[in-house]
């Protein structure tokens, strides 16, 4: 079994026993999706809601353009579409304590992206943990699918 780290900007896939995890997700948001039949994950890194501008960079920075790369790879490792499930994590609000001006608003403009870009895609989101001022460390257990998500100062839940 090995834990596979998925840095910032990054976006990775595994079979189960191995499993994902992603550290530092401040306004940053973890996008996971999951087959349980085939017991497959992937997960993602983003830290910027929209490719669109930026075409050309790495797709796994972009929500957008992140889910769809980390979707394609699943299925090219077995994968089933049908089945995919999505949980997503992160996207605090960590810069400064104004909360009125949206270009600090990073990160509910994140977490808004993901959930969007999986509507779309319809992929169901099975469980949603953003918001808040405080960073997270996310795992998932592509056997299960339960996502760990440990929040500074708050302690460990799965959902």
């Amino acid at each position: 079994m090995a834990v596979l780290v998925v840095g910032m900007a990054d976006l990775k896939v595994a079979k189960a026993p191995d499993t994902l995890t992603t550290l530092g997700l401040g306004s940053c948001v973890g996008i996971t999706l999951f087959d349980k039949k085939n017991k497959i994950g992937g997960m993602a890194h983003c830290m910027l809601p929209t490719y669109k501008g930026f075409e050309g960079q790495n797709k796994a920075k972009f929500v957008d353009s992140a889910v769809v790369e980390l979707l394609n790879q699943m299925v090219r490792i077995g994968a089933s579409r049908a089945g995919l499930v999505a949980k997503i994590a992160g996207g605090a609000h960590m810069f400064g304590k104004s909360q009125n001006n949206d270009l600090l608003k990073i990160g509910e403009r994140n977490a808004a992206a993901g959930l969007a870009v999986l509507k779309q895609l319809s992929i169901p989101v099975q469980a949603n943990d953003t918001g808040g001022t405080h960073g997270r460390t996310i795992e998932l257990n592509p056997e299960t699918g339960a996502l760990s998500i440990k929040t500074v100062g708050l302690g460990t839940k799965s959902i």
